[in-house]
């Protein structure tokens, strides 16, 4: 049987539909495939949420692969972890399950041919996705002035960093240092909740949401580290963009009015072997 790497993102399972939609996928796939599956974030917002989506589909999948959200890093029981210590929690729960995450070795895509290695990151956003002419310092100004305010401003903590800015930047440099390593000859499918580009975190309704979409440092690893493919999700915006010969993929499922739940299976990606 041909293999896949099929992705999907903003599970959000905490909604009764999307609890069902992850249900349907299960049933539309009685057995074990030698499919991968990418789940690029915002599976929920809690330990439960993500072992409840490892539980369902860990069994129709030869490997699972997850990066997290900004859902997922939520802190909002009390006296709950923040920061890095949820973060870690997070990567040990993909651990029991044998799922990869953004800590573990880069494994490379099975099958014939030059290596391509599948890389799943964790980079956050640092406010630099904001048009040139708005200071740094006036960013979070900027967007209230049209009410966005990102819940992430009050329960999404950087502990130990002194901000989510300082989180992202030391993100991008171990990151960046891990792709640098690759050999020459070995090509990338990179996996981030947030769009690596810029020019990708467009949102019609709510423009200034562009804040908490990413940062401006990764705008040419597509390039540098010779994706095939790059995948993300966080916009509820489903995407497919070409630039530069790589094809980059928006897959978010959302929030029940986002997505039309008579065929769950289409919602599941194909990124590689490019169709």
């Amino acid at each position: 049987m041909a293999r896949s790497l099929l992705a999907v993102s903003d599970l959000h399972v905490r909604q009764p539909q999307n609890r069902r939609f992850i249900e349907e996928i299960a049933r539309a796939r009685p057995a074990k495939t030698p499919d991968w599956l990418v789940l690029g974030g915002d599976l929920g917002e809690s330990e439960k949420d993500l072992e409840l989506v490892f539980e369902t589909l860990a069994p129709k999948f030869e490997r699972l692969v997850w990066v997290p959200g900004n859902h997922e890093l939520w802190t909002v029981e009390k006296d709950g972890p923040r920061g890095e210590e949820r973060y870690q929690r997070l990567v040990d729960t993909c651990r029991r399950y044998g799922v990869l995450s953004p800590e573990d070795p880069y494994e490379r895509w099975p099958g014939d041919g030059p290596p391509i290695v599948v890389a799943p990151l964790f980079l956050l956003y640092d406010y630099s996705f904001r048009p040139d002419d708005v200071p740094a310092e006036g960013a979070l100004a900027w967007a209230a002035e049209h009410g966005i305010v990102c819940t992430d401003e009050y329960v999404l903590h950087p502990d130990p960093h002194p901000s989510r800015g300082a989180w992202c930047a030391s993100r991008v440099r171990a990151t960046e240092a891990r792709l640098a390593a690759l050999p020459p000859d070995v090509s990338t499918i990179l996996v981030n909740h947030f769009p690596l580009r810029r020019e990708h975190a467009r949102l019609p309704l709510v423009p200034r949401f562009s804040l908490w979409c990413g940062t401006r440092l990764t705008e040419d690893w597509h390039v540098r580290f010779r994706a095939k493919a790059v995948v993300f999700g966080h916009l509820h915006i489903r995407q497919r963009r070409e630039l530069d010969g790589v094809v980059f993929h928006e897959v978010s499922l959302g929030y029940r009015r986002q997505w039309d739940p008579s065929d769950p299976e289409r919602y599941l990606r194909r990124v590689w072997p490019a169709s």
